[in-house]
């Protein structure tokens, strides 16, 4: 099933905090009076002369390069239809996510308020000195056939209405892979088209130029099949009618079909009109929500059927964002005059080609299916995988070249490969990889704080998105009401009170008294500590009862991790745990240790401390980098820190020769190849900067990462507990509920991990 939004989430998430999705960020420093002059007046009017000399320095000067206009009229809003362009407004600022996230491509959103289409299309020309490229969204057709042709003809940045050649493209794709499983030409195929709309339009055109022949060709709209004698064709669907008078309907028309095509609404295929298509079909069914049949209900009518959706449960979801970010990306970097057919068709074929590689490790992970490779149920890439960018940008860089529509030809094709890499953080999307692990093998989450108003609504997104299975500690007559007040669909989660059941108190007290007897414990306050959630969900995690434990919200980190340590305790041949940050930044994710747990390690410790960090970057399918931390660069300066950080440096390469680290260094020097190249070139991190940050003491790490996310514009991932025996995550006192959910997830892979151990 999909995830169910609830309008209030929703509404809460486009209002909290600053409203809306995105903001402008400077990207030139703004620190003197220097700088302002520099960025204004006097200083601004230097790049407004050399533009006024050459128009093409705009691109040297200006953030026009990577600059896209996401534009609309609100008049075709995703299913909701004319609801004005204010309404549209969310979807655009979303558009604008996406371009960022992918791509790292910027985005001004504009909504105009314009039905007209030859007065939108002289709205939007005049925009062109402001864009290197505007993507079309959510016009209604057949205004968008008409809007987009004409600025593709008069303006000279790439114009792409992504609603007709999006689902065109990475449909087409699948469309070529299906039909190489199955051993059909292209040229060959009966192809049926459900939907006259931009998309169906779009895709037809975009299959005729793969190859299918027009009079293999039958598309259907509401009134049925397309026909030359109808009299209600427009010119657009004319372009597509069948010229014999033989078929009337759907049905008539998927007799002997080699290939479906659905862009039109929810469930109004039979499996009976299925049963009629030829052998081994295609069906791409890609109506949203609800495709055209349901997939399991295909599915069962053909085992020989080949399927294809918009849904993300499913196998093959035809996802625009498959496309549309790279395609931009590629032709702004050759700052290409438009997005031609031969841009959208070597868009087709990368993706196509793509599918047919091994799947790497991190997509594995991030799906939690081993079995990914090319095959009937994986005609096309997953969404995060990480070689798109740098699959589809070159392909589409490439033919804009060979097309002739290139202003900036690209020649060294490795270095852009790592620029492409860089603009967006190729690791920028490891919470999106953890979600997606978490999501593949769900596991047992208890919340020893669910009289919680954050932590029931965290359990709530966690069934929501089937990332795990909550199981809610605490007082059930709290738990139930703040439930019902905050109109929670939690009837199903497991509420446990352990006031309600003695014997399990009784039998858990036991258990503590026998491991920590001789620790001094007492039968008696064996049963008392039990009354504590966190060590009554501590033990429910030692005997298997649950899979993690997620606390801290409400207490001090001690008094969360002190229960956990005495129930569950460390791993074999760990001294001790300690504690993580995973700080998510624009530049990718850094992590910092220790920042919670060891006040003034040694030497020995720090060394501890190492490799748990290392192995811990690993579990999120990253190779650490870690610099050792001090005031000193390789022995500038002397005192008792940096003599700690250069001998646990020391130890720590004898003991884990595999390992990139280095110290110890200061802060600024880890993190800048440069200064390393020119002052330190011996250094292990001199060709690639640290992502592994270890801190020499507990006050030096906590304060680092509080700092950062403070006022580095970093999200604070954490803490994360490393070196414990069984999964124990806690929570940063106070944690937002998105924060609750990221570390559920961390819980369960790491539950997942454990499992495999």
């Amino acid at each position: 099933m999909a995830i169910k939004i609830r309008k209030e989430d929703a509404l809460g998430y486009h209002s909290q905090g600053s409203p809306g999705k995105i903001e402008v960020v400077p990207t030139k420093p703004l620190s003197s009076q220097m700088d302002l002059a520099l960025a204004y007046s006097p200083g601004v009017a230097e790049p407004c002369l050399e533009i006024a000399a050459q128009k093409e320095n705009v691109y040297k000067y200006t953030a026009k390069g990577n600059l896209v206009a996401v534009i609309s009229n609100g008049t075709a809003v995703l299913g909701l239809g004319d609801i004005g362009p204010e309404a549209g407004k969310p979807v655009m600022e979303g558009k604008g996510v996406l371009f960022k996230k992918f791509a790292g491509i910027d985005v001004f959103d504009i909504e105009i308020d314009e039905k007209d289409p030859k007065k939108l299309i002289q709205i939007i020309k005049s925009l062109e000195p402001t864009f290197g490229g505007v993507n079309l969204e959510d016009i209604k057709a057949p205004e968008c056939f008409e809007i987009e042709q004409s600025l593709k003809n008069e303006m000279k940045i790439p114009v792409m209405h992504d609603d007709q050649h999006g689902t065109a493209i990475i449909s087409g794709a699948a469309l070529l892979n299906a039909l190489e499983i199955v051993g059909k030409k292209i040229e060959d195929i009966k192809l049926v088209v459900l939907g006259a709309g931009a998309a169906a339009i779009s895709c037809t055109r975009f299959y005729l130029s793969l190859g299918v022949k027009k009079e293999n060709l039958v598309m259907v709209d509401k009134e049925g099949v397309i026909t030359v004698d109808r009299e209600d064709l427009d010119d657009i669907r004319r372009e597509f009618a069948y010229s014999g008078n033989d078929l009337h309907g759907l049905s008539d028309a998927m007799k002997g079909a080699d290939v479906f095509l659905g862009l039109s609404a929810g469930n109004i295929v039979s499996p009976e009109q299925i049963k009629l298509m030829a052998e081994n079909p295609i069906v791409f069914a890609l109506a949203n929500p609800n495709p055209e049949i349901a997939y399991d209900l295909a599915t069962s009518t053909r085992d020989d059927l080949i399927m294809a959706t918009g849904r993300s449960d499913y196998p093959n979801q035809v996802n625009n964002v498959l496309g549309f970010p790279y395609i931009f990306r590629g032709a702004l970097d050759v700052r290409a005059t438009g997005i031609n057919e031969e841009m959208k068709l070597a868009t087709a074929h990368a993706i196509a080609k793509l599918a047919k590689e091994p799947v790497p490790d991190i997509v594995n992970k991030a799906y939690g299916d081993d079995q990914l490779g090319f095959g009937r149920n994986y005609l096309i890439p997953k969404p995060l995988d990480p070689r798109l960018i740098t699959t589809i940008a070159p392909a589409v860089a490439k033919a804009a070249m060979d097309s002739g529509v290139a202003h900036n030809p690209i020649d060294d094709w490795e270095a852009y490969e790592l620029e492409l890499q860089e603009r967006i953080g190729i690791d920028q999307r490891l919470m999106s990889r953890v979600i997606s692990r978490a999501k593949k093998n769900s596991k047992r989450v208890v919340f020893a704080e669910a009289d919680n108003r954050k932590i029931l609504k965290a359990a709530q997104l966690i069934i929501d998105e089937k990332i795990g299975e909550p199981i809610l500690l605490g007082n059930r007559e709290t738990i139930t009401r703040l439930i019902a007040e905050n109109s929670l669909e939690l009837d199903n989660v497991q509420i446990i009170d352990p006031f309600e059941d003695p014997e399990r108190l009784e039998r858990y007290g036991k258990i503590l008294y026998d491991k920590r007897k001789r620790k001094g414990l007492t039968p008696f306050e064996g049963q008392k500590l039990m009354r504590d959630r966190n060590y009554f969900g501590a033990m429910m995690v030692e005997l298997g009862e649950a899979d993690a434990l997620i606390s801290g919200l409400t207490k001090d980190y001690p008094k969360t991790i002190l229960p956990a340590l005495h129930v569950i305790g460390v791993k074999k041949d760990v001294d001790r745990v300690a504690g993580m940050y995973i700080m998510n930044s624009d530049k990718g994710p850094f992590f910092f240790a220790d920042t919670t747990v060891n006040v003034n390690p040694t030497v020995d410790q720090m060394v501890e401390i190492i490799g748990l960090t290392a192995d811990a970057v690993r579990f999120f399918d990253l190779e650490p980098r870690v610099a050792v931390l001090s005031y000193s660069n390789f022995g500038s300066a002397k005192g008792n820190t940096p003599t700690k950080t250069a001998l646990a440096t020391a130890k720590a390469k004898a003991k884990f020769p595999d390992l990139v680290i280095e110290g110890e260094m200061q802060g600024n020097v880890a993190l800048s190849e440069e200064i390393q190249q020119e002052n330190y070139p011996f250094s292990a991190l001199a060709d690639k900067k640290a992502n592994t940050l270890i801190f020499p003491n507990l006050s030096s790490g906590n304060i680092a990462y509080k700092l950062v996310a403070g006022i580095g514009n970093a999200e604070a991932i954490g803490p994360i507990l490393l070196g414990m025996n069984k999964p124990v995550h806690i929570l940063q006192l106070g944690s937002s509920i998105r924060e609750i959910v990221n570390m559920v997830a961390i819980a369960v892979v790491d539950a997942q991990s454990h499992n495999k151990a």
